[in-house]
């Protein structure tokens, strides 16, 4: 894929969620900028066509259909990636699903175990798969895809705050067990974006009906590209353990 600011040109990346959304936005992105592409995901459809509109530019990409929730899935995605690439230098963990919308007392406990399984457990699953990659290739970035309600909690979707809440806590443990292997981790809040993930609170109302959300900027998914871009592409030994925000507020 050619580009006159290859900036991520030699490097390998593995993006899960990259089927839909901020997923596939950063996927291109990365792909457009120089660097190979594993595009993970659920949906082997949505990742084949999104690894074929790679190759077709001239980039190179594979598909890796995963549930990250399933330790031997993971496994197998990232074995994927680097035996076709032979290397692993960023890892996005972006997957995850939508919070249920009820209330703690109402909650429905399958479904709020679920939320935490996609949202933290499988991104565990992937961080715990990626690292001996990561370490082989002499040090790398793992960008985790947060929310400011992680850092603040909102009414009635306890289950997706929670969740990212322990992904956030992840990063930052994440960031200080491989600082050694100069592998930097760092969290991206994309902030409110519209993406079929969210389409169900928004139809519900609880985004509009929130004050803060109200003043915040309402993005498309390739608006967080830049800051994807940015995080993937810094020196060895870049910062660490930070969290790096597109809201308005720490939404």
């Amino acid at each position: 894929m050619h580009t006159s600011q290859a900036s991520l040109k030699g490097k390998v990346a593995l993006v899960t969620g990259a089927g839909k959304g901020i997923g596939r936005a950063i996927a291109l992105a990365y792909a457009r900028q120089g660097a190979a592409v594993c595009c993970a995901g659920r949906t082997a459809a949505d990742l084949e066509s999104l690894a074929a509109e790679i190759r077709a530019a001239g980039g190179r990409a594979i598909a890796a259909a995963a549930d990250v929730t399933q330790e031997d899935a993971v496994q197998l995605m990232v074995r994927s990636c680097t035996e076709a690439f032979g290397r692993l230098d960023i890892l996005v963990i972006n997957a995850g699903v939508s919070a249920e919308g009820t209330s703690v007392e109402d909650s429905d406990t399958q479904r709020w175990r679920q939320t935490l399984d996609a949202n933290l457990f499988g991104a565990y699953l992937c961080a715990k798969a990626a690292i001996p990659a990561l370490k082989a290739s002499g040090g790398g970035k793992v960008i985790t895809i947060g929310s400011g309600l992680g850092h603040t909690g909102l009414p009635r979707i306890s289950d997706y705050a929670c969740a990212k809440a322990g992904l956030w806590m992840l990063t930052r443990v994440l960031a200080q067990e491989l600082a050694p292997y100069n592998v930097d981790v760092n969290e991206l809040i994309p902030g409110p974006v519209v993406t079929a993930m969210t389409s169900t609170l928004v139809a519900q109302g609880h985004l509009q009906s929130n004050p803060a959300l109200q003043q915040e900027w309402v993005k498309q998914p390739e608006d967080v590209v830049p800051l994807a871009v940015f995080l993937a592409a810094q020196p060895p030994r870049g910062p660490t353990a930070q969290s790096f925000s597109l809201g308005r507020r720490e939404i």
